[in-house]
């Protein structure tokens, strides 16, 4: 006990001699010390302790850095475009009843390999079609035109080996007549991308409203799997002479028969695409990403939004 009090003794007389000597500097010292403390206390205490260790230096963005995030950013949609997913506009009525006018959708890149026309603007990085898968009776393809390279849209309805032939409008599939079953006619609403078109009927709504009311059907391939058609009577293209689909081949068609120029007809830049080679196939349409009936303005944020078609949005296909 006695060490102990002699021990407490001298540290009290070094802090009265402090305070009568030097109180001012300690003061300033003790001062000095806290500032110190208080700028660099966020980073010793996130490293640890230890009075010596360095701060590490906050990283600033600079306009090079950000440029490297811009380039990997781009290169990271070009992949995920080319490889898995793309969108797609849908500009006509060649697919009504299952798509419109003003549907924007999601084409799956994989299902059918990768070619050139995978890539943005068909660089011709990949030869030949790599991974190539088959497409199958009913999907919903996109594909390049033939001669002039754009993009279409059709159904398939026949595959390799296949022999098809059309008569009085129904399909006819090695030798079997494709089930034609009436439906209820298809009222679609009239809007500024969505007309009237031919073999369809514009009536008025007790609210003052414009539809178009077509003839509709639902077609069923072999296997049972089925969709549904609009089918307007008598064409010209309601005949089309047995034919058997070559190897590497698709015949499509689409789902509004009477307004399409598709497998029936000779392949002609901007018009028919004939009998589809499959290198021309660019992916499967899977889903309804987006649908406008197109009456929205640029200057009016509201109209972005009442014209927005939100029943067909997440439509699988």
């Amino acid at each position: 006990m006695a060490a102990v009090d002699e021990l407490e003794g001298i540290f009290i007389g070094q802090n009265l001699y402090a305070q009568r000597n030097g109180a001012s500097k300690g003061v300033a010292m003790d001062g000095k010390a806290h500032t110190q403390e208080s700028a660099s206390s966020s980073s010793l205490r996130s490293i640890g302790d230890g009075a010596n260790t360095p701060a590490i230096p906050e990283k600033k963005e600079t306009p090079k850095s950000f440029s490297i995030f811009l380039v990997q950013l781009l290169i990271a949609v070009l992949i995920f475009r080319s490889f898995v997913f793309a969108p797609f506009s849908i500009p006509s009525e060649s697919m009504l009843p299952r798509l419109m006018n003003g549907d924007l959708l999601l084409a799956a890149k994989w299902p059918y390999g990768f070619s050139k026309h995978s890539l943005p603007f068909g660089a011709p990085l990949i030869p030949g079609r790599v991974l190539a898968g088959e497409p199958e009776r009913g999907d919903v393809v996109i594909f390049k035109h033939p001669v002039d390279g754009v993009d279409y849209i059709k159904r398939v309805v026949a595959l390799p080996g296949d022999r098809v032939a059309v008569e009085g409008g129904q399909v006819i599939l090695n030798g079997e007549v494709l089930p034609l079953e009436p439906l209820s006619d298809l009222a679609i609403p009239m809007s500024p991308n969505t007309g009237c078109g031919w073999g369809g009927t514009e009536e008025q709504t007790a609210s003052g409203g414009l539809i178009c009311r077509y003839t509709q059907y639902r077609e069923t391939l072999p296997g049972g799997r089925e969709f549904d058609v609009l089918d307007f009577g008598l064409t010209p293209g309601d005949s089309f002479s047995p034919t058997t689909i070559p190897e590497g081949h698709m015949f499509v068609m689409g789902d509004n028969r009477d307004n399409s120029r598709d497998s029936r007809f000779t392949a002609r830049s901007g018009d028919a695409v004939g009998i589809v080679p499959h290198d021309l196939l660019v992916g499967e349409a899977s889903i309804i990403l987006w649908s406008s009936e197109g009456s929205a303005v640029w200057y009016n944020p509201i109209s972005w939004f009442s014209t927005v078609r939100w029943g067909r949005i997440g439509t699988l296909l």
